[in-house]
């Protein structure tokens, strides 16, 4: 039996321009982090007591005696890509899908790293981020990014180039009270709402002149947001105002990235005393994040009275086995 950890990701700048139809043209940079919530991947071969071959437990349960008839894309194409078979496998997470953290790529890494393990083989990170880029974005055929699967497999606090020649991952050189400061500044909350990130993806599709121009400028802010984070000179708060010029020119990149409701809850913790803060992921619903003065999280944390309010600190681990126990297997003579 497998069992994998990985983490999911907030990505602060940056986010769009790790579209491969973007970067390829442009070059791209996303700056992000993994935090310390997590899915969890249990994988083990299934024995052959049962009229089915492959068990599956997500949010829903399949059972079928074919690869072919799995209904969950991921699941299947990984299968098969890897040649795994008769297997049980269950997810497990400790934030809900669809919500802006990039749970389906962090999925994506945390099964490749389970099949690999029970395979008795090891994949380093670079290996996973790639497959599970092949995985979902080719595969899969779902429109995204690269950064998710990228950020899951590596962990940490980091800046992620894109360009012609794939991409680099930079961990951010931050010291520790500078870094616990940011953490402590930055509050999270849970607005209700979830979505298919590739279908937000498919709305918001760089096709137009002016989306180009809005995703330059949001490519812009990254190089700006690094030195306020390296730089012990400047003034930390900057971030904040600097999340809140990010969100304004993230907000018309597509129709699908907010909602009246969202707008009316982003502007709720702005005049509770938030320095500015984004929505995180494709857009559409999730989780909304703000970087907020510690004086001021109180009087945030009651204009957010009606959603939830997510504690959080970094990690910096990325995808790890934290359970493995070896099996003697023989694939069914054919």
């Amino acid at each position: 039996m497998i069992i994998t950890k990985t983490p999911f990701r907030m990505s602060f700048f940056g986010g769009g321009t790790d579209m491969e139809s973007f970067f390829s043209q442009y070059g791209g940079a996303v700056l992000s982090t993994t935090f310390d919530k997590y899915c969890y991947v249990t994988v083990r071969h299934l024995p052959r007591f049962f009229d089915y071959s492959t068990e599956l437990s997500y949010a829903k349960i399949e059972r079928v005696t074919n690869i072919e008839e799995i209904r969950h894309p991921a699941i299947r194409n990984a299968m098969k890509m890897l040649d795994m078979h008769e297997i049980r496998l269950t997810y497990e997470a400790d934030l809900p899908a669809r919500s802006g953290l990039g749970t389906s790529s962090s999925f994506a890494v945390g099964m490749l790293n389970a099949f690999y393990a029970l395979k008795g083989q090891y994949a380093d990170k670079r290996k996973l981020a790639d497959e599970a880029i092949y995985l979902e974005r080719e595969l899969c055929r779902e429109t995204g990014g690269w950064q998710d699967q990228i950020a899951a497999s590596f962990g940490g606090f980091n800046r992620i180039n894109f360009g012609t020649g794939g991409y680099e991952v930079l961990p951010l050189i931050i010291s520790p009270d500078r870094k616990e400061r940011l953490n402590n500044n930055l509050m999270m909350f849970f607005t209700g709402f979830t979505r298919f990130s590739s279908e937000v993806q498919k709305t918001n599709q760089v096709n137009s002149v002016d989306k180009v121009i809005q995703l330059k400028e949001i490519y812009h802010l990254v190089d700006e947001a690094e030195q306020i984070l390296v730089d012990k000179t400047r003034d930390l708060d900057d971030f904040g105002r600097l999340l809140d010029a990010t969100w304004r020119i993230k907000r018309r990149t597509g129709a699908a990235v907010s909602t009246d409701s969202i707008d009316a809850l982003y502007e709720k913790g702005i005049q509770a005393g938030a320095l500015g803060g984004k929505l995180l992921g494709a857009g559409g619903g999730g989780f909304l994040i703000f970087y907020v003065q510690p004086e001021k999280q109180e009087a945030v944390k009651a204009a957010m009275r009606n959603i939830l309010h997510i504690p959080f600190q970094f990690e910096n681990g990325g995808t790890r086995v934290i359970h493995y126990t070896p099996e003697s297997y023989q694939p069914k003579e054919k």
